[in-house]
């Protein structure tokens, strides 16, 4: 899914401009990415929950050359579908 695609379907949906359906895309973004930085997490009814989680730093290979590379730790954003999401795939 793309940005594009989210912009499409609300534009389809609320029957407004493309250059407002893309301005509500931006805006629902920009809101799930403030809500991840504030509370840490967020769910979406019938869909799934969001959270963030902190990775720690380890030890990686280097698959070209097979040396070993630090990896800094650092925060990644996990998805958990719903049961009701899981059922209707």
């Amino acid at each position: 899914m793309s940005k594009a695609f989210l912009a499409a379907v609300l534009q389809d949906s609320i029957d407004c401009t493309g250059v407002a359906a893309q301005r509500a895309a931006n805006d629902l973004i920009e809101a799930i990415i403030d809500e991840l930085k504030r509370e840490g997490g967020f769910t979406i009814p019938s869909f799934g929950t969001f959270t963030v989680c902190e990775t720690k730093a380890r030890q990686a290979t280097n698959p070209r050359t097979g040396e070993p590379v630090a990896v800094p730790s650092g925060r990644t954003v996990r998805f958990k579908a719903s049961p009701g999401l899981k059922q209707n795939l």
